[in-house]
């Protein structure tokens, strides 16, 4: 059996952590650097960051940011936003990133991650794939402006795995975002289906038994947290954390 792994996952503007629920009402987490020491005391297997302004606000990354986050990072780290060159993926793999994870740029650029993928290899590349369900409650593509993508959700993962050639796959549900409700099992079982590299389960995650229960019951290979990893519970304050991993994981 593969390693199940558990991550953070991290939103950032460009100044500071935020947290969203569906993509909306970011709340002010803090300092990253502050919940990068925390996780590495914590020990935890991934970290993922992702600048949700860099892309709507037309600019790249910020790699002196960057930089700074990753000399402080003891684990695997995962970066997203603003990604748009093949020379934007070599700093950021210079300053410490292990994987960068892109998603508007296989919608406007695919040549480019394509080109990342041949260079750095397939598993330092993430294909992101943003998910809501329309009103017949199918699950489609969304792309960074909010709009549904014309291919439908298998027919997009067979894309970027076949043809863009990614090594792994971050699937967001945007509708369980932030609400703390469970993960999706039922699509999640379905994506994976479709799937023939890792996918990392994000949206909704409540509890360590939640997780757990996706983890193993769906056959996902990682699980990513936002809102358990900064807030002490649902409707409380923040407070850096994560769940034991005793409490997650079948060793």
């Amino acid at each position: 059996m593969l390693l199940k792994r558990v991550m953070p996952c991290l939103l950032y503007n460009g100044h500071g952590l935020i947290k969203t629920v569906q993509f909306k009402n970011p709340d002010y987490i803090g300092d990253p650097i502050n919940a990068i020491k925390i996780y590495n005391e914590k020990e935890v297997d991934e970290l993922i960051l992702l600048d949700i302004k860099a892309t709507l606000e037309k600019r790249g990354p910020k790699f002196e940011k960057i930089k700074e986050f990753a000399s402080e990072c003891f684990m695997p780290f995962t970066y997203g936003g603003g990604v748009r060159s093949i020379e934007d993926f070599s700093t950021l793999y210079k300053i410490g990133i292990e994987k960068v994870a892109v998603n508007s740029l296989i919608l406007t650029h695919p040549e480019i991650v394509k080109e990342a993928v041949r260079i750095y290899g397939a598993q330092a590349v993430i294909g992101v794939i943003d998910i809501k369900k329309n009103s017949s409650m199918t699950a489609l593509p969304f792309n960074f402006a909010g709009h549904a993508i014309t291919q439908n959700l298998a027919d997009y993962i067979n894309y970027l795995q076949n043809e863009i050639g990614v090594g792994e796959i971050l699937l967001q549900n945007i509708d369980r975002e932030g609400t703390w409700i469970g993960y999706d099992d039922k699509l999640i079982a379905a994506v994976l289906k479709n799937s023939k590299v890792p996918v990392i389960v994000l949206g909704g995650a409540k509890n360590a038994e939640n997780i757990k229960h996706t983890l193993y019951e769906t056959g996902a290979n990682a699980a990513a947290i936002g809102s358990m990893a900064v807030y002490q519970k649902k409707d409380m304050g923040v407070l850096i954390r994560f769940p034991k991993r005793e409490s997650i994981i079948n060793e």
